[in-house]
């Protein structure tokens, strides 16, 4: 059916206003954390808003209050789980994964990759975004909690790696320390990519 009557179209499009203000005002209370993607606990909240926001415009089996005190539960529900996050390293590890080291100093880690099932062309895309045609110009390629990727750029000499929380970083650094710190030395379990060069 194309028109099923007005009564329908004015009550979506009442609805859809008053749903659509309490949200805002919702997630003004609740702050900008809310709508974060930081990791995969964020993601599913914003998909279940939306859901959720969908189903009181459309359904009219389900009441304005119903639907807000729904949008409602799923906000507090995220700022619940984010407060405990933040104070609670066991809470944190239950709810977060931890980052993961794909590319270390210009090399390919294959256990990395194919734990985290990355395939190379994925990594080459990744820093091709980031204006760089030469893997050995990367310090690290990490995989996110939210499962983007950031390409960090080499530093000659960082004061404070910002890689310090990043799975597997620890060993690749020791190893690294061992080697006197060179970064064209291969180690075991890392890969050049373009016959050794780390050519894009």
């Amino acid at each position: 059916m194309f028109f099923d009557g007005w009564q329908g179209i004015g009550r979506t499009a009442l609805v859809g206003v008053l749903a659509y203000l309490a949200l805002v005002v919702l997630l003004r209370v609740s702050g900008k954390r809310t709508l974060s993607k930081m990791n995969a606990f964020d993601l599913i909240v914003t998909v279940a808003l939306g859901s959720t926001l969908a189903t009181i415009l459309l359904s009219s089996d389900v009441a304005l209050a119903e639907g807000l005190t729904a949008l409602a539960v799923l906000i507090l529900m995220q700022y619940v789980i984010a407060w405990f996050s933040v104070r609670s390293q066991t809470v944190s590890r239950l709810v977060k994964a931890e980052p993961t080291l794909l590319v270390y100093r210009g090399r390919l880690l294959p256990d990395a990759l194919r734990r985290e099932r990355v395939v190379d062309a994925e990594i080459w895309a990744a820093v091709r975004a980031e204006g760089i045609a030469d893997l050995a110009e990367v310090a690290a390629v990490v995989l996110e909690t939210d499962g983007s990727f950031t390409v960090v750029p080499a530093v000659e000499r960082p004061e404070q790696s910002t890689l310090r929380n990043v799975r597997g970083f620890s060993g690749h650094q020791e190893g690294q320390d061992e080697h006197g710190g060179r970064p064209g030395q291969p180690r075991e379990g890392s890969r050049s990519v373009g016959g050794g060069q780390g050519m894009l």
